[in-house]
């Protein structure tokens, strides 16, 4: 009995180690970045998103060999930026990940449990979901903590632009655009910038005989948007980058311009749309907040139970807002003054707090949310319509300098971070590592 015990269990450990074999085989390491990694398994994931969204739009995609190295070069870019926020001790709690879902669901003006249904209809868990819209807030968060601190804009900068449009007139255009990058090394020699020319020649040529720009752009391109087909969202001159507003003077749709070259390598730049504001008239609020921001020592649930006390007492009238505002809120520009905005187009602030503001009555006092800040209540004071012919408003020339400016630093961050990181593929097939 002994030596067949003992074959029986040398088969199992064979059996066995076959099949961890065959699950190594199945997913591995493919990429090393820094001290993190990339599995195979989430490339497949990627990828079969990807492919699900373009058959679903009808979008035509490039071999996969070419789509496999913007997967990688994605996921690189945002387990850097992952990284980074570990780094700093950034980390989106479920508290706040809770309220960016409600805010959600308030915005599609549909309830959490429709939320919820969708997401199961569309085959992906409620889990997976949560934990990809937190990677997308880290992701939001990180940008804005280390690109925002970059960027300068000059009280001379904004006086210039409103000079400018005052001059033009307010006939505004917002281009959508398509934009492909054939990249260069830090510091080319002249064969590598004559290789990545005749590269931007050869897709140039390519478009110009009718190939399909979306296409064109997840096969070839280096640029943020390549895996987005290389399209950018619309945007007026004055806030895209400006390398792109140069390239557009006189533009009009379907116009394919360049290559030009910048210290990154290559752009060809197609106008895939182009349209006037879509209104004359843009609506404004004056606004009154109280943000309270969580630390090691205030917990995020302690920060919006202070706020719930708060809306408890001024709706019973029993305390000022305007009071608490000046001894509790954390916003240096507006708690001196009562916690006072000013006027404003609820557009210029973060995205939940332009929405808790446009769901808001006049004199109504918000329940507490948050936004990227922090933790906020907001009373909407008064609304208004001004006509944006009339005057370019300072507020809206600050925001398309800064917005300009972010698109910048932001590639220029993400550039340095990819440069000086440790980065090693396990993959024949991508070239770019």
């Amino acid at each position: 009995m002994r030596p067949c015990k003992q074959l029986i269990i040398a088969l199992l450990t064979l059996a066995m180690s076959h099949s961890v074999m065959a699950v190594q085989a199945l997913d591995r390491v493919t990429v090393q970045i820094n001290e993190g990694i990339v599995l195979e398994s989430e490339i497949t994931n990627m990828l079969n998103t990807v492919k699900a969204n373009a058959k679903a739009a009808g979008q035509a995609l490039p071999s996969d060999e070419a789509l496999r190295t913007q997967v990688i070069e994605r996921l690189i870019m945002t387990r850097l930026q992952l990284q980074m926020a570990d780094r700093i001790g950034l980390h989106i709690g479920d508290l706040q990940l809770d309220q960016t879902i409600e805010n959600i669901a308030k915005e599609q003006n549909i309830t959490v449990a429709d939320m919820q249904a969708k997401i199961a209809a569309d085959g992906l868990s409620w889990a997976q979901y949560r934990e990809q819209l937190r990677e997308e807030i880290t992701l939001g968060e990180i940008q804005r903590i280390q690109v925002q601190r970059r960027i300068q804009v000059s009280p001379q900068e904004i006086n210039s632009l409103v000079k400018l449009i005052e001059e033009q007139g307010m006939q505004e255009v917002e281009f959508q655009i398509g934009h492909i990058l054939i990249e260069v090394p830090s510091n080319p020699n002249s064969e590598q910038l004559d290789s990545a020319s005749k590269r931007a020649n050869i897709v140039l040529k390519r478009l110009q005989d009718g190939a399909d720009f979306k296409q064109t752009a997840i096969a070839s391109s280096a640029g943020p948007k390549a895996l987005e087909g290389g399209i950018w969202d619309y945007m007026n001159v004055n806030e895209m980058p400006t390398l792109f507003a140069e390239l557009l003077t006189g533009a009009k749709t379907n116009d394919i311009i360049g290559p030009v070259r910048s210290g990154a390598g290559f752009h060809i730049i197609k106008v895939m749309d182009a349209r006037g504001l879509q209104t004359q008239e843009i609506d404004e609020v004056r606004s009154r907040h109280i943000l309270i921001k969580p630390s090691p020592i205030l917990s995020e649930e302690r920060a919006k139970a202070m706020l719930d006390n708060f809306v408890q007492q001024l709706r019973a009238g029993d305390v000022d807002f305007a009071d608490l505002a000046r001894q509790y809120s954390e916003d240096p520009g507006s708690a001196a003054k009562g916690g006072e905005l000013g006027w404003a187009n609820p557009a210029v602030y973060v995205p939940a707090f332009a929405q808790t503001l446009n769901s808001l009555d006049v004199n109504e006092i918000s329940e507490p949310f948050r936004s990227s800040h922090g933790w906020h209540i907001v009373q909407l004071e008064e609304k208004r319509k001004t006509d944006a012919t009339d005057k370019f408003n300072t507020n809206r020339a600050h925001q398309l300098i800064f917005r300009r400016k972010f698109n910048e630093e932001l590639q220029n961050w993400l550039d340095e971070m990819r440069a000086e990181a440790y980065i090693e593929v396990f993959d024949a097939d991508f070239n770019r590592g």
